[in-house]
């Protein structure tokens, strides 16, 4: 793993911040010209993209403090100002209620931009995660024996930490502590190539679904189906029903874009008769 790529002179590049920026400017790309094909200001692009990233960080960074609240409370300057830590729905969630106030402001329906930033947002999470999977901060999933198991003894977060807290792991090594050399499954890779594809059925059936609100909800969908999978190979802790926080968050989003899409077929079905 490599969470440091190089250094100029005192300052070092992060991979995992590398990977973020990286998947911003993609998203940036994409956005704009989506933005231009439905014939909306292309300048707002780069604003919603700002909004995206400063709200984003924010409210993984906030989620992630209260997910760990007593750690965040022994240690909040620490907590609070570290470079790892990030959970996604927690940016979710404050993006989008940013992105909405700014669409008010700027009067242009919310809908529409959500469908516009939908793929990229798809294909900039996917590439995030390589960043997730350099730094070896703990987003890998469990160890496995397959060929593509993988190293993440160099990483921040390294099998020896990341397990300690889960006993049906830990028991199954000696002394109880799984050896930092331990292969594990890259699941930050899965979700790369799971977000590509999907990334590249919605942005070929772009053009073709021009109903307001499909690319959303085809968005929570596939984003909700796709944590929902790789979260059964991630060390999370269950909380419900043997799910993990982030399948809870992906069944509710995997239900609101069910709802809305099946309302979009009822209004297409009344438009046509």
């Amino acid at each position: 793993m490599y969470p440091v790529l190089f250094e100029l002179g005192p300052i070092k590049i992060y991979s995992f911040g590398l990977m973020m920026g990286i998947s911003f400017i993609i998203a940036n790309l994409l956005l704009t010209k989506e933005f231009k094909r439905k014939k909306i200001d292309p300048e707002y692009a780069s604003t919603i993209t700002v909004i995206a990233l400063i709200s984003g960080v924010a409210g993984s960074k906030l989620l992630y403090l209260l997910e760990n609240w007593s750690e965040f409370i022994a240690n909040p300057v620490g907590m609070a100002f570290s470079p790892g830590g990030l959970t996604f729905y927690g940016g979710f969630i404050l993006a989008a209620l940013s992105i909405y106030y700014y669409s008010k402001r700027i009067n242009v329906k919310f809908i529409k931009i959500a469908d516009a930033v939908a793929p990229s947002l798809l294909l900039a999470y996917g590439v995030a995660r390589i960043g997730c999977h350099l730094a070896g901060d703990g987003d890998y999933g469990f160890p496995t024996s397959l060929p593509w198991g993988t190293d993440y003894s160099n990483g921040t977060y390294p099998p020896s930490l990341a397990f300690r807290n889960f006993p049906e792991i830990t028991s199954q090594f000696p002394g109880g502590v799984v050896p930092d050399t331990t292969l594990c499954h890259p699941t930050p890779i899965y979700e790369l190539i799971i977000c590509s594809i999907f990334f590249a059925f919605m942005w070929k059936n772009r053009t073709k679904w021009t109903s307001d609100g499909k690319m959303f909800y085809t968005y929570l969908v596939l984003a909700g189906v796709e944590r929902f999978a790789v979260e059964f190979l991630r060390l999370n802790p269950r909380l419900l029903f043997g799910l993990s926080e982030a399948q809870i968050i992906a069944v509710i989003l995997i239900a609101i874009g069910a709802v809305g899409l099946n309302s979009l077929k009822r209004e297409n079905k009344q438009s046509a008769s």
